[in-house]
Formats: C-alpha cells, sequence, structure tokens
C-alpha cells in the first residue's frame, strides 16, 4: 500500500477457515468501535486477534488505513515472527508486532489485544500514582490491572521479556507514559476491558482537574468489596452484541 490507496483489497468471505472469518470479523468490529469512540490515533496503534489453530498465527491492522476503514479482508495474517502469511498490498508496523506478539505468545488466553494512544489513557499512564481508586470504573479495572515503564517506541524485541513479565496474569495494563492496553478471550471480553480502562482514565483527568487534595478515594471496604464482585465478571457478553448493533447503524461495513 505504498502509494496510500485502498486498492486491492479483495474479500476473503469463503477463502478462509470459518474461524479465521470470525477472528477477522470480530477483530474489525474492535478497530470500528475505538474509532466511533475517538480513540483511534490515526494509522497508529494496534488492535489483534490470535486465529485458532496450532500455528500460533494473528491478525493485525494493515499499515496506513485508518481505524474506520478497516475491514475483515483487509486485515493482515502473520506469524509470531512477523512475516506476512498472504496475498496483500499490505505492510505491517513493527511497533505493533513487538507488543502484540509478546502477548499472543506468552498468554494462551490473549485471543484479542488491544493497545491505544487516547488522550486520557496516556495522560494516566504518565501520572505518579497511576490509576487511582476514585470511580466505581476504576475499582472494577484495579484488580486485573498491571504496569510497564516505558523505554521507547517498542521497537526492540528484547522488551518482549519485561513487559509480559511486568503483565504476569492480568488482563489490562498501563504502559507507563504511552497508554493503554486490554486482552480477552473474546472479542467482547477484550472490549469490555478496555471500555472500563478508558472510562476509568478519562473520569480520573476530569477529577483531578480540582486538584489531587480535593478528590475523594474509595473506601478500602468497598475497594475490597468490588474486587470480590467483578471475580464474577461485569457483563461483557451481553454488552457486546449490542455494540455491534451500534457499528451496523453508525459504521457498517467492518464484516467485508
Amino acid at each position: 500500500m505504498a502509494d496510500g490507496s485502498l486498492a486491492g483489497i479483495v474479500s476473503l468471505k469463503g477463502k478462509v477457515s470459518e474461524e479465521e472469518w470470525q477472528a477477522r470479523v470480530d477483530l474489525a468490529a474492535l478497530y470500528r468501535l475505538a474509532a466511533l469512540h475517538g480513540w483511534d490515533d490515526m494509522i497508529y496503534t494496534h488492535i489483534s486477534a490470535r486465529i485458532p489453530g496450532p500455528e500460533h498465527h494473528f491478525l493485525i491492522n494493515p499499515y496506513g488505513m485508518l481505524f474506520d476503514e478497516i475491514t475483515a479482508s483487509s486485515l493482515v495474517r502473520i506469524d509470531v515472527e512477523g512475516n506476512i502469511l498472504q496475498e496483500t498490498p499490505y505492510f505491517i508496523n513493527p511497533a505493533g508486532f513487538t507488543i502484540h506478539s509478546a502477548v499472543h505468545m506468552n498468554r494462551e488466553d490473549a485471543h484479542f489485544v488491544m493497545h491505544l494512544h487516547s488522550d486520557q489513557g496516556a495522560a494516566v499512564s504518565s501520572q505518579k500514582e497511576g490509576l487511582l481508586p476514585l470511580t466505581q470504573h476504576s475499582l472494577i479495572c484495579l484488580p486485573h490491572l498491571a504496569y510497564h515503564d516505558y523505554e521507547g517506541i517498542a521497537l526492540n524485541l528484547d522488551e518482549r521479556e519485561r513487559l509480559v513479565a511486568d503483565l504476569g496474569d492480568k488482563s489490562l495494563m498501563l504502559l507507563r507514559n504511552h497508554g493503554t492496553l486490554a486482552l480477552g478471550e473474546s472479542a467482547a471480553e477484550c472490549w469490555n476491558g478496555m471500555f472500563f480502562l478508558e472510562r476509568a482514565c478519562k473520569q480520573q483527568v476530569m477529577a483531578l482537574s480540582c486538584g489531587r487534595e480535593n478528590v475523594l478515594i474509595a473506601p478500602e471496604a468497598a475497594q475490597d468489596e468490588v474486587r470480590r464482585q467483578v471475580e464474577r465478571g461485569i457483563g461483557g457478553k451481553l454488552g457486546w452484541p449490542g455494540c455491534l448493533r451500534k457499528l451496523d447503524r453508525e459504521m457498517p461495513g467492518y464484516d467485508a
């Protein structure tokens, strides 16, 4: 896609396995939802999906397409070494490969991985205290949240080991001075985690506009209670069909 055009997109429906096609549709939906919420960063940041099967192949966005342009067929299939495994006029962003391959290679439950550079996510990732227990959204996120220190643009493959070590068994991460990350066994789970994390970050930025000394930290007992409550889940699968209906109304075409 050196000329920046959208030419050369060939529909892959019926040309790949049903499992891969569903992963493509779900992943394209995640890109469109991020754009719909204003969480995209032009052609930068990435969302990826592992294709079902033993090969550990995954899908990622073609470098140069905006999030609201992504379709199921335009996504690029690659292996954990970053090799492109399909006929495509596109290439991928090496920085996206570094972060996403690290998570996919080391977490079997990471079927979908979303990384964003939203204003609020980058802002909170740059605050010394990180995400504070200020709102219900933040309390839902905190038991699942990890941190990774900034090392520069993610082009160095040796960063993968440190990122995975910092992530541990968590499903959400603040990449310091950088942005947010969420993973899930399904697109719905990944989206739900990111939705709550992004909302929590936005709420914190708004709350801190009155100064750190004027915000109300949630009581410890309430923090503990929410930690117990979220172990039972927070309805991510129930919200996903509604998100897809919203896409069909406002940004159709992702499933092409």
